[in-house]
C-alpha cells in the first residue's frame, strides 16, 4: 500500500514537471520569437535611419518571413477589371499584410482576358455586361468565398470609353453598375467609372516600381514607365528636376510604402497604337468609307479587317504605282520584284501625326525607362526580345526592325510596318529620346503582369 501510494505520488510529480517544462518551452519559443522580431525591427530602423542606400524592404522582408513561418499572415484580396479599348481583363490579387508597417505584399494574381473591348458594345450594353460577367466568374473561383464580402471590386474603363459619345459611354457604365449591385463583392458608387489618363499613368508607374522593388526608398532609384495602349499612351516618372517640378499641371502624388512621392505623368489621347492606326491609315473625315487604301500597308494585303471603336474597316495596300524591291535570282531560283512599303513615305505621315500630339518631358531622357503593353508585344513579335522574358533594346532597334518589315511582303502581319514605325517615331521624335537610349521591355516582372491594375488595387486597399 505504501509502495503504491508512493508510486502514484511520484507519477503525479513527474507529470506536473513535464507540464511545467512544456509550458516553459512554449513560453520560451514565444519570447524568442518576440525578441527576434524586435531585434529585426530595431535593426531595420537603424539601417533606414543611417542610410538610404539599402532598399527599404530588406528588414521588413526578414521580419515578414519569420512571421509567415508562424502563420501570422493576413490575406487581403482585390479584383480589378481593366476595360480597355481592345479588350477587357480581370486581375484578382491576393496580398498579405507585412507583420510590421502593414505594407501589402503580393502573393499571387489571376489574369484573364477577353475581346473585344467594352466600348465595342456601345449599341448593345447587355452584351458588354455579359463579357464582364464571364470574367467575374473566373475571379470568384480564385478568391475563397468567405472573403468575397470583404473584397473590393472595381471596373476602370480607359481610352476606349473616353472616346465614345458621353451618352453611349454612360449607358454602358450604368448597365455594368446594375450588374455589380447583384454581386457579393464590396462595391460602391465609384466602383464603375472611366479612369482618368493621369491615374492610368500613375498606377502603371507604381506597378512597375513595386514589382522591381524600387518604390519606397529614394525616388531617384525609381524607373520611368511608358505604357502604350490602344487609345492613349502614358509617360510617368518620379519628378526630381526643377523643369519637371515647375510643370505643376502634370505633377501628382503617388503612394509608396514609405509615404507619398511626387511624380510627373502625362496621358496623351490619340497616341495609342490603334488610335494612331485609325488616324493615319483610315484618316479622319474620310467620308465614312470603310474600304481604305494605305501606303503604310504592303500591296499584297487586300481588304484586311481593322476594328476600331465599333466600326470594321477593310484595309488594302497600294494597288498601283507602288515601290518594289528586286530579289536577285540564283541557279535554282528566278529573280523577282517584290512589292514593298516605302518606309520614308509611310514614316513621313506618321511623324507628322506624332509631332502634332506628343509632348516630350525634359527629364525623361535622364531616367531608366521601362516600357510595356504594345511596346512589348510588337518587339516580341518581330524577335527583338524574348517573348517570355522580355529584354533590353535601343530606340533605334525599333526603326531598324520597321525598315526591315516594311521591305517584306508579309500578309500575315499586315500592320506591323506601321506599328513599328509609329513606336519608333513616338520614342525618338515624340519623346526626344536618343536613338541609343536603352529601353527595358517587360510583360511580367517576377511572374506578375505589368498592368496598371496592380497599382489601382494597392491604392484601393491602402489609399
Amino acid at each position: 500500500m505504501y509502495n503504491k501510494s508512493n508510486k502514484e505520488h511520484n507519477e503525479k510529480t513527474t507529470s506536473k514537471s513535464i507540464r511545467k517544462r512544456k509550458d516553459k518551452t512554449v513560453s520560451s519559443l514565444h519570447t524568442s520569437l518576440l525578441c527576434l522580431i524586435l531585434s529585426g525591427t530595431l535593426l531595420t530602423l537603424f539601417v533606414v535611419y543611417y542610410t538610404d542606400q539599402i532598399p527599404w524592404y530588406i528588414g521588413h522582408r526578414a521580419v515578414d518571413s519569420i512571421a509567415n513561418s508562424f502563420g501570422y499572415h493576413k490575406p487581403v484580396h482585390a479584383v480589378v477589371i481593366d476595360a480597355g479599348s481592345t479588350g477587357s481583363r480581370v486581375l484578382a490579387f491576393t496580398f498579405h499584410e507585412s507583420y510590421f508597417g502593414q505594407h501589402l505584399i503580393l502573393d499571387k494574381e489571376l489574369f484573364q482576358y477577353s475581346k473585344p473591348g467594352l466600348s465595342s458594345f456601345a449599341d448593345n450594353p447587355q452584351k458588354g455586361v455579359a463579357t464582364i460577367a464571364k470574367l467575374i466568374e473566373k475571379a470568384k473561383k480564385e478568391i475563397p468565398e468567405e472573403y468575397w464580402s470583404q473584397t473590393p471590386l472595381i471596373l476602370k474603363a480607359t481610352a476606349g470609353l473616353r472616346m465614345l459619345p458621353p451618352e453611349k459611354a454612360n449607358k454602358l457604365l450604368d448597365s455594368v453598375r446594375d450588374y455589380f449591385k447583384k454581386l457579393p463583392f464590396l462595391t460602391n458608387e465609384k466602383s464603375v467609372e472611366i479612369m482618368e489618363g493621369t491615374d492610368e499613368g500613375i498606377f502603371s508607374w507604381f506597378t512597375v516600381n513595386f514589382l522591381l522593388e524600387r518604390i519606397g526608398g529614394d525616388p531617384a532609384r525609381t524607373v520611368a514607365a511608358l505604357d502604350l495602349g490602344g487609345g492613349s499612351t502614358q509617360t510617368t516618372f518620379a519628378a526630381t528636376t526643377p523643369a519637371s517640378l515647375r510643370d505643376t499641371k502634370h505633377i501628382h502624388r503617388a503612394q509608396s510604402p514609405r509615404g507619398l512621392i511626387q511624380v510627373y505623368t502625362r496621358s496623351m489621347e490619340g497616341l495609342g497604337l490603334m488610335a494612331a492606326r485609325h488616324a493615319v491609315i483610315v484618316g479622319h473625315g474620310n467620308g465614312g468609307n470603310v474600304n481604305v487604301t494605305s501606303q503604310c500597308v504592303n500591296p499584297v494585303v487586300r481588304g484586311r479587317k481593322f476594328h476600331y471603336s465599333g466600326t470594321d474597316y477593310y484595309i488594302s495596300g497600294l494597288q498601283e504605282n507602288y515601290p518594289k524591291s528586286h530579289v536577285k535570282g540564283s541557279d535554282i531560283e528566278v529573280g523577282e520584284d517584290i512589292p514593298i512599303v516605302s518606309f520614308s513615305n509611310c514614316s513621313e505621315s506618321i511623324l507628322k501625326y506624332v509631332k502634332s500630339k506628343a509632348h516630350a518631358p525634359e527629364e525623361l531622357p535622364l531616367k531608366t525607362i521601362v516600357a510595356f503593353s504594345y511596346y512589348y508585344d510588337r518587339a516580341s513579335e518581330v524577335g527583338l526580345i524574348d517573348e517570355a522574358t522580355g529584354g533590353q533594346i535601343k530606340v533605334k532597334d525599333f526603326k531598324n526592325a520597321a525598315e526591315k518589315v516594311c521591305h517584306e511582303a508579309n500578309a500575315d502581319q499586315p500592320f506591323m510596318c506601321f506599328d513599328l514605325t509609329f513606336i519608333w517615331a513616338l520614342l525618338e521624335k515624340g519623346f526626344n529620346l536618343n536613338e541609343n537610349t536603352k529601353i527595358y521591355l517587360y510583360k511580367k516582372i517576377n511572374g506578375h503582369e505589368t498592368s496598371w491594375a496592380l497599382g489601382a488595387a494597392y491604392n484601393m486597399l491602402k489609399g
